[in-house]
């Protein structure tokens, strides 16, 4: 199994910065061959993925935070960041943090992110 443990959220206003984190645990995660990111889920609507990298680097981003948002890993530390500036209230929701290896996905439990106005 893979376990991730997330940290980072909190309330700020908008405009403010926040960096979350996710650390990933176990014995089958493969550091050189998974996908590391974020989903974001509000009430009432699926969860949408934010930001993605993989274990070249290569990352992608929803076009609502490109410019804004800025996802890495550090594979030493087993860890993927989400670092949000300029946030707006429409960044407020539950952000998880997602693996993707060998056609599974593992999840963190969440952590939420309000901005307020």
């Amino acid at each position: 199994q893979v376990q991730l443990v997330e940290s980072g959220g909190g309330l700020v206003q908008t405009g403010a910065s926040l960096t979350l984190s996710c650390a990933a645990s176990g014995s089958i995660f493969m550091i050189n061959a998974n996908v590391m990111g974020w989903y974001r889920q509000v009430p009432g609507k699926q969860r949408e993925l934010v930001a993605g990298i993989s274990s070249s680097g290569r990352t992608n981003y929803a076009d609502s935070v490109k410019g804004r948002f800025t996802v890495s890993r550090d594979n030493a530390k087993r860890t993927v960041y989400l670092q949000m500036t300029s946030l707006r209230p429409e960044d407020t929701g539950v952000y998880y943090c997602n693996v993707k290896q060998l056609n599974r996905d593992y999840w963190g439990q969440g952590t939420q992110v309000t901005v307020s106005s």
